[in-house]
Order: C-alpha cells, then structure tokens, then sequence
C-alpha cells in the first residue's frame, strides 16, 4: 500500500471555502483518475495555528507503478490548479508513505 500525503496550511478565512472545493471539486479530480483507490482527509491537531491551520489529504493506491503515474500524467496539472485557485492563501508539501507490514 502507498500513500500520497499532502499536508496544506491554509488561512483560517479560507477554510470553509477551501474544504468545500476539497471535498467537491479537487478530491473528485484526482480520484476519477483511477489510480487512488480511497482517500481521508484530516486536520492536525496540537499544532501552532497562528500561521493557519493545518490539513493532510492522504491518497491511498495499491502500488508504486499506480502512484508514479499519476505524478508522471496528473499531479502538475492538479497542482497548478490549486495554485490558481488560491494563490499564496494556501501552502502545500506531499510525501509519500509506504505501509509497513
């Protein structure tokens, strides 16, 4: 199993708004690709929100071939679109996990 973490600190002005789109626009695009079987979405907790709150989307797909492509055929696009959307209001860092059985 891999998962496809992205951690986003967003303005607290923006959260209602930004989990709207999330939930109802970002999220479906990446998963209609068909490479992510299941996705959750978390907000961090015990963290420093002065400078925003703290989210994690994390992608889960059942191989590395599956993930890598969709970073080679999908995730500039979709990362460019969230840029668009939102500019400097939002910050974002992936990593990617692999389970340990």
């Amino acid at each position: 199993m891999i998962v496809y973490n992205i951690t986003t600190k967003i303005l607290p002005q923006i959260k209602e708004q930004w989990l709207h789109w999330q939930t109802n626009e970002h999220i479906p695009e990446i998963m209609a690709t068909g490479l992510f079987d299941e996705y959750k979405v978390y907000r961090l907790m015990e963290q420093d929100e002065s400078e925003g709150l703290t989210f994690t989307v994390q992608y889960f797909t059942s191989s590395w071939q599956r993930y890598q492509q969709y970073v080679d055929t999908c995730s500039a696009s979709a990362r460019k679109k969230a840029v668009d959307k939102w500019g400097n209001q939002c910050i974002a860092f992936r990593t990617v996990m692999q389970l340990v059985d």
